[in-house]
């Protein structure tokens, strides 16, 4: 995937020029290049919103397709998140024509209506441990102190929207489907029981009975403390041969997405770090007429799609906005004592199955359409089935 700045050489009156030919976008706001999603806006500004550059044109889009997913992600839904009570309600601003993309850019708007600015004024010459406050001040000499301004995970929203659009093509596309579910909460670790269960609790969790789950939140918000959490995140039905190798690889762009949401801190593909204890005869995928036996390597070899499911986990860092007194310094270098009010998560993984879902599909988007530029032409008559982890049977169509 092209998000890395390589460059090449251009002549320009007569001078050797630098041409950044990859990814032009120096201040980080836009991510990818033939599907390019640009977002902007603050946590307490007057809305949040992206544009995206590139989407296939003629495909039927409306506000609804994009809603649902926004749905999943807004903020209020239960009492374990932060009350903050937004609709996040999308508006599609362009690039849409009697319901068809239309090829041109999609701008799509979410309004900020529930912002309590007053909260952060205590905060507003103070760096809170674990926050983006110092480093924002160090780098850009100037911060948005509300509600964390352009660092807050409100920024999510925006990716959550353009992961939408990106899903609904792949889908109609190649059939390609997104899941995740929380794997664990803290030091609770969440068994698999199957993914029906997931949108019945407001964790995720692919399970029925959620009650300790609930009971451990409780417990650490009357505590005034966060937790960190894990989540998996799936992608079935991908087409077999997306990736670029070297440097463009499906594993390292999908890290590279996944690193770039908020209080993300470790990404594992397929076995991840259990690879370390694996012996090679059992951690090669053996592939037999029926397919691949199993799926060690999360659905990528030698950073190309294999056709299994593309498996994605992620950790995430408990979350630095709590109300317990810390240790910190102002912008005068003086120490202080830091106690964060207002509404926060007191675990941001709660909500962040939709959002890892979004970035995923924007991976897998990006690198469609650079293979259908590319190789469109190739086809291999061969395919492929194989037991997924869930005992469910995996199609690898080499298409």
């Amino acid at each position: 995937m092209t998000f890395k700045r390589r460059h090449s050489h251009r002549v320009v009156w007569g001078r050797l020029e630098p041409v950044f030919a990859d990814n032009p976008h120096m201040s980080g706001n836009t991510f990818g290049t033939l599907f390019a999603v640009t977002n902007f806006g603050e946590s307490h500004g007057p809305a949040i919103g992206c544009v995206i550059d590139g989407c296939p044109p003629g495909m039927a889009l409306n506000e609804a397709d994009i809603q649902r997913d926004l749905d999943r992600r807004r903020p209020g839904t239960s009492r374990h998140v932060t009350q903050r009570s937004e609709l996040d309600a999308v508006q599609i601003l362009s690039g849409v024509y009697q319901g068809k993309t239309t090829g041109t850019p999609i701008a799509l708007l979410i309004h900020n209506t529930d912002q309590r600015s007053k909260d952060y004024g205590n905060i507003a010459q103070q760096f809170r441990p674990g926050h983006a406050d110092f480093t924002y001040w160090k780098k850009y000499g100037i911060r948005d102190p509300r509600g964390g301004g352009r660092s807050s995970a409100r920024l999510t929203a925006p990716m959550v929207a353009a992961g939408a659009v990106a899903k609904k093509w792949l889908f109609e596309k190649y059939g390609t489907v997104f899941r995740g579910c929380m794997t664990q909460i803290g030091d609770i670790v969440i068994p698999f029981e199957s993914w029906e269960q997931v949108p019945r609790n407001p964790f995720f969790a692919p399970m029925i009975d959620v009650s300790q789950l609930e009971a451990y939140m409780d417990a650490l918000r009357k505590a005034g403390d966060s937790c960190g959490a894990r989540i998996r995140v799936t992608a079935s039905d991908v087409p077999v041969g997306l990736g670029e190798p070297l440097f463009d690889k499906m594993d390292s762009d999908i890290a590279y997405a996944m690193m770039g949401i908020n209080a993300v801190k470790g990404v594992e593909l397929g076995a991840g770090f259990a690879s370390v204890t694996q012996r090679g005869t059992t951690h090669g995928d053996s592939i037999t007429p029926r397919g691949f036996a199993t799926n060690n390597s999360g659905g990528t070899l030698g950073g190309i799609s294999t056709g299994q499911d593309i498996e994605v986990s992620i950790a995430i860092k408990p979350t630095s906005s709590i109300i317990s007194p810390r240790q910190s310094i102002d912008v005068h270098n003086q120490p202080v004592e830091v106690v964060t009010k207002g509404r926060h998560d007191p675990c941001v993984g709660i909500r962040a199955t939709p959002i890892a879902e979004a970035m995923l599909a924007l991976v897998v988007m990006e690198h469609a359409l650079r293979n259908r530029a590319q190789c469109g032409d190739v086809h291999a008559d061969a395919s492929a089935t194989t037991d997924g982890a869930d005992g469910a049977t995996q199609k690898a169509s080499f298409r």
